[in-house]
């Protein structure tokens, strides 16, 4: 049940990122078999700074994954999700952009859910 949040800066493609990270969780083997709970969406900035900003140097890139996930998972559970998910987008090869992920777990006593 991870959603998977991609920030990103909009120089990068939502369409090149959203697969990775999917693949990446599904692989993790913490969710369904089938992928059927993973969600993932992508928020592209155009407005950002990384590092101090200097108007003759172009801005680095960025990408940033929050995995939120329901509490109950170890540490080494956890880590190990994170790991996939920056080594799957490290396939990208790009240059100039700074990739972290977090993993964040969301309380299991006051989530709510509705599928209608």
């Amino acid at each position: 049940m991870p959603h998977c949040i991609i920030e990103h800066s909009s120089s990068l493609d939502s369409k090149a990122l959203m697969p990775l990270v999917f693949n990446a969780s599904l692989a993790s083997s913490l969710f369904e078999k089938d992928g059927s709970d993973i969600k993932v969406r992508a928020i592209p900035f155009t407005q950002y700074q990384t590092g101090a900003f200097q108007s003759d140097v172009a801005q680095v890139a960025f990408i940033h994954v929050t995995l939120k996930i329901l509490s109950g998972r170890n540490t080494e559970q956890k880590l190990v999700l994170s790991k996939l998910v920056l080594s799957s987008l490290e396939r990208l090869v790009l240059k100039a952009c700074s990739i972290s992920v977090e993993v964040v777990d969301i309380d299991r006593t006051s989530y709510a859910k509705l599928v209608t």
